[in-house]
């Protein structure tokens, strides 16, 4: 039996279509993180990307984020290391780690779901930056599950 594309090639070897499915739907890499100014550490909140859809966990408008979202950050093998804030599960970064990927990856599962009936995304439990008062951020601090590893 051959061994699945991610084991086999590494991320900047990958197609396109490779590598856009590596991403597991979670959502985590687009919450709003806040620095604490005293020690550096970056902390997730609840809070979502405006463009992120809280139910799927998929941007609204993908293809065009950079006109609404200018500092949304673009994965690249080359930056993928780079990023302090890419989710402990993420799985560009276990893969750049030389690490598994979790059986509730879709793509190991085989189920697209099965990132959220692992209950390691942020399906339903976000609210969109557009609907925050812009105050109280640290009210809204959280971990997320598989974050604090």
């Amino acid at each position: 039996m051959s061994q699945p594309f991610w084991k086999m090639k590494s991320l900047a070897e990958m197609t396109r279509d490779e590598w856009e499915s590596l991403c597991d739907g979670c959502g985590k890499c687009c919450i709003v993180k806040l620095e604490d100014e005293d020690t550096g550490i970056l902390l997730d909140t609840d809070i979502s990307c405006k463009l992120l859809d809280g139910s799927t966990c998929r941007c609204k408008d993908y293809s065009n984020r950079h006109a609404s979202v200018p500092d949304c950050v673009v994965l690249t093998p080359d930056n993928i290391t780079q990023i302090p804030w890419i989710p402990q599960t993420c799985a560009y970064r276990l893969i750049a780690e030389g690490r598994e990927l979790y059986d509730w990856h879709p793509l190991v599962s085989g189920d697209p779901m099965s990132v959220h009936k692992a209950g390691m995304s942020v399906k339903d439990e976000v609210l969109n930056e557009t609907e925050h008062d812009g105050e109280s951020w640290e009210g809204h601090i959280v971990e997320w599950p598989g974050e604090g590893e």
